[in-house]
């Protein structure tokens, strides 16, 4: 299995401020408030992809912030919605927390979406807090803060590509070449111990994991060598790309050798041969493979498969084959290994929007919600004042302070400005 590991932010759009406006019409006296309200932020929203194999996207871009809503206008007209960001991911996504490290979501199906930092509501615009007794209001409400977090996508996955054939046929070298993984590579059996995997990466939202399946020689099905060890990997792949050294060095038939890794694999799962499979004919920098390369072909063609020649050691014509072996897997489906449901955490509860407390001698309130109200605040309009005394009321502020034993007279520090105390 590999797990590749991503850290990114994500921040919502805030909504958009509520609007202070007056209906001024010729013919229409005393038209009243008409301020409308601020449109909602944008979100941030993951969504598992069944055509996204890996989460190299994530690696070069690490922040992601949604628009704000706009705000509002004047005639009651609403301010518009700001569109969410929709961020793929292949499907096996865990979603965690950075700080607490926590599961958030755990992304198993395909088209299963989940919105990670929603976007903050618009604010009122005054003509919504017209009452019987205030027929003016010369305020409005901020608008509310988009949510803003910092994730860690973790993907645990299975190779999407496995790359197969006998030791020293060029599998480790090639891997090493289309991906960034750093195999060791040497002239001898069995160089490779154990699977090696790289992400190869083709261009945006084309890149496949692929792997390098060590140890399979004839009687592998029966657990000779490193046999039982490795085929198990080969199972759990979507394509094999067959792997073959064209040269011939050794003395070795490469076709013989095609022959005995594919019954190896049949003698170990019959599913296995109904895996696509593409044939890579390596080391075409030799004259000896490019030789032998028309034979080759026209035999391995004559039983059906895909043929595709190059060099590892030079890089020459690998492209096509790895293009051709993303399209396959687009029309591939892979089991993805997930998080067991009785390991989820729910997500923490934010914080309460108004906190009252008593530090060093001081009274202390503020909070998201007291923040908004302040901001939405006129303090040289008796209306505005009167509004904002009525909410830190209604909400328990004075009560709260009461009970912490203020006086009259005393200081209070909200969301970071100083008030008198008196009733």
């Amino acid at each position: 299995m590999f797990v590749d590991i991503c850290r990114i932010s994500v921040k919502a759009g805030n909504g958009g401020d509520g609007a202070v406006a007056w209906r001024r019409e010729k013919y229409v006296p005393a038209g009243g408030p008409a301020g409308g309200d601020g449109g909602r932020g944008g979100s941030v929203v993951l969504e598992a992809d069944e055509s996204i194999h890996t989460l190299m996207d994530f690696r070069y871009k690490r922040v992601y912030k949604a628009e704000n809503g706009e705000n509002g206008r004047s005639k009651k007209q609403f301010g518009a919605d700001a569109d969410d960001i929709v961020l793929k991911v292949p499907v096996g996504t865990v979603v965690r927390d950075e700080k607490s490290n926590k599961v958030i979501v755990d992304l198993k199906r395909p088209g299963e979406r989940f919105v990670i930092a929603q976007g903050g509501r618009g604010g009122k615009g005054n003509a919504r807090y017209t009452t019987s007794t205030r027929q003016a209001p010369t305020f409005a409400q901020l608008g509310f803060r988009g949510q803003e977090r910092d994730i860690v996508l973790e993907l645990k996955m299975i190779a999407d590509v496995g790359l197969v054939g006998f030791p020293n046929v060029g599998k480790s070298t090639l891997l090493s070449v289309i991906s960034s993984a750093r195999p060791k590579i040497a002239n001898y059996e069995f160089t490779t111990l154990s699977p090696n995997l790289g992400v190869v990466y083709l261009g945006p939202e084309q890149s496949f994991v692929c792997a390098d399946i060590p140890g399979l020689i004839e009687g592998a099905s029966e657990g000779i060598g490193l046999g039982h060890d490795f085929l198990r990997h080969v199972e759990r792949t979507g394509v094999l790309i067959h792997v073959l050294d064209a040269s011939g060095a050794g003395y070795r038939d490469p076709l013989t050798d095609f022959e005995t890794i594919n019954r190896e694999l049949a003698d170990y799962n019959a599913a296995l041969t109904e895996k696509p499979q593409i044939v890579f004919l390596n080391k075409m920098d030799l004259p000896e493979a490019r030789e032998n390369e028309p034979a080759l072909r026209k035999a391995l063609e004559e039983k059906g498969y895909e043929v595709f020649s190059g060099s590892a050691a030079t890089t020459a014509d690998i492209r096509p084959m790895l293009y051709r072996a993303f399209d396959i897997l687009q029309n591939t489906k892979i089991e993805y290994e997930t998080l067991d449901e009785e390991r989820y955490v729910e997500e923490e509860k934010r914080e309460p929007g108004i906190s009252v407390r008593k530090e060093a001698g001081k009274y202390i309130v503020d909070g998201g919600y007291i923040e908004r109200l302040l901001g939405s605040t006129f303090f040289d309009d008796r209306e505005s004042l009167r509004y904002f005394q009525e909410n830190l009321r209604k909400n328990g502020v004075i009560d709260r302070l009461r009970e912490l034993g203020i006086e009259e007279g005393e200081s209070v520090f909200i969301a970071g400005y100083e008030f008198e105390f008196f009733e």
